[in-house]
């Protein structure tokens, strides 16, 4: 596929937006969100349709594969107080072993190698955290808890007591439906600190329509963190690096996958983080879709050569964010401000809780 300079630009990756079009609540039901369907007429991407997520019951094919991803958000969002009571708070990234875990801490600066972290709740007893060093990587703490809670599920239990939901900051209304509605209905393996947005446009009754019409369903898991959510800063884009997530892509869908396609059927990549995981597992297995449970720091940008997936439905993402790099990457840089430009003046509703794009595979740039 040719790109252009520009696309290697993080300033061509910008747009204009106004606040009023930030999400500040989810669509109920979930279906009812908005959904640009984009159709590649003759090369042309500025006539989309406008339907309701609801549509892709007819938008989809008997024998299509609808992949999600299956990560749960944890509530990683920790207040915590320092030894001189003042309030800080750490976000939970990933387990180092040994009841180690790597935060996000602010403000970062008050938290020094040594120092101790008080949690405390009106109706639990306060327990005591000890940052450890600076991670040199991502500006973040090496944070100290009990040696129980060493992996994401153990973790999970006790952030259920201590913890709050990680609503993007954009986000100003917060609300005890959270919990529920910045989870998709299949969410099943914790260790997420975001959602994979996309899918929180799936209701139950959706995902029973679907299955219902033979839309087959199967499951990824990839872990949100930091690499997906952390804005990107640097203009030269060519050797960007992203941090790693974790990745699990099983057996079972490495074979569904096989069975679409020897039916004929088409794998339709629900969000970017799903994008993600089967594209690096197949990079992985070495030019052949495998089995994989790891990290994974893949950069897909303009240029890059998709061989798994064939349609994406996502989301309408930030301003010079690695996901409208990998969205660019299926349509291209200029088609995709010229829809979201559209976007704008149709007056969809953009980022976490916000409306839906479909790109069918008849819209995505050729394989090449």
């Amino acid at each position: 596929m040719f790109t252009d300079s520009r696309d290697l630009l993080l300033s061509s990756y910008d747009y204009e937006l106004d606040k009023s079009l930030i999400a500040q609540k989810p669509c109920h039901p979930r279906h009812e969100a908005k959904m640009m369907v984009v159709e590649n007429n003759k090369g042309l991407f500025s006539d989309p349709l406008h339907l309701k997520v609801w549509d892709l019951v007819d938008k989809l094919k008997v024998g299509d594969l609808l992949v999600m991803n299956n990560t749960r958000v944890l509530r990683a969002r920790l207040r915590v107080r320092l030894r001189k009571g003042t309030l800080a708070e750490l976000l939970l990234l990933e387990p180092q072993g040994d009841g180690r875990w790597l935060c996000l801490a602010r403000p970062a600066k008050k938290m020094r190698p040594g120092d101790s972290l008080f949690i405390d709740t009106s109706v639990q007893t306060p327990f005591v955290l000890k940052v450890l060093e600076r991670d040199q990587k991502t500006g973040g703490r090496i944070i100290q808890f009990p040696s129980e809670f060493s992996n994401r599920e153990e973790i999970e239990a006790l952030l259920k007591i201590y913890g709050e939901m990680p609503l993007p900051p954009y986000i100003q209304q917060h609300d005890a439906s959270d919990i529920d509605r910045y989870q998709t209905r299949y969410a099943s393996s914790p260790g997420a600190v975001a959602a994979p947005t996309a899918g929180l446009h799936l209701s139950d009754q959706l995902l029973s329509a679907l299955s219902l019409r033979g839309i087959n369903q199967a499951y990824v898991t990839l872990h949100v963190g930091l690499g997906t959510f952390r804005p990107l800063d640097n203009e030269n884009l060519k050797d960007l690096r992203l941090h790693s997530e974790w990745v699990e892509v099983k057996q079972e869908l490495v074979a569904a996958i096989e069975q679409c396609r020897s039916r004929g059927g088409r794998v339709i990549a629900v969000g970017t983080t799903t994008v993600r995981s089967l594209e690096a597992a197949f990079l992985k297995g070495q030019g052949q879709l495998k089995s994989f449970r790891g990290s994974v720091d893949l950069v897909i940008k303009p240029g890059f050569n998709f061989r798994v997936i064939d349609g994406l439905l996502t989301n309408f993402h930030l301003p010079k964010s690695s996901l409208l790099l990998l969205v660019s990457a299926l349509i291209g840089r200029k088609n995709l401000l010229e829809l979201y430009k559209i976007a704008i003046e149709q007056k969809y509703r953009f980022f976490s809780y916000g409306d839906a794009m479909f790109l069918p595979p008849e819209a995505i740039i050729p394989k090449f």
